[in-house]
């Protein structure tokens, strides 16, 4: 592999679920991706809420939102697996997929992670929770936003439908 930025998609990728389970990113391979870093004690932790929502009207044209949980920041994040589970479906109704709990910054962030921030440049790598990254059915970067940007915000939904291959007219 050359390294060119090109060469890898995100179904490349691979996480552990939050039960444990294996979780390849190929398994969506040809369908869209929005990926979140969560967590749940976060003054953003209500967009699981919108990302919920988000799943629930994009699924059947084959969206998937992954969560993926961090405790990168201030400790928002410092539940178990089992925890972490409870609190979003308690609170939020969370049933898209969530991966294990993983770093999203510095050295010891994912390989996904790494990925992202080089696809999309020095802006794009997290800063804080709830970084959405919008991913092409060819498993590359349509576009991303920062945690301040709710999933269900008009330049989001844009995004999405591009990504779904949708007309967004």
């Amino acid at each position: 592999m050359s390294g060119n930025k090109s060469d890898k998609t995100a179904y490349d990728f691979e996480f552990e679920s939050l039960n444990g389970k294996p979780m390849p990113l190929s398994e969506f391979a040809g369908r869209p991706l929005l990926i979140v870093n969560t967590a749940s004690k976060c003054g953003f932790t209500p967009q699981y809420k919108e990302l919920e929502a988000v799943w629930q009207r994009h699924k059947d044209d084959g969206l998937v939102v992954l969560g993926v949980p961090s405790n990168d920041f201030a400790n928002q994040e410092p539940g178990s697996g089992d925890e972490i589970a409870q609190f979003c479906e308690i609170n939020f109704g969370v049933d898209f997929p969530l991966t294990e709990k993983v770093h999203v910054k510095g050295g010891d962030a994912h390989p996904l992670f790494q990925w992202l921030a080089k696809q999309g440049g020095f802006l794009s790598k997290p800063r804080w929770n709830f970084y959405k990254y919008v991913i092409g059915k060819d498993g590359k970067l349509v576009d991303w936003f920062a945690s301040t940007t709710k999933p269900n915000a008009p330049e989001v939904e844009a995004a999405l439908k591009k990504a779904l291959g949708k007309s967004t007219s």
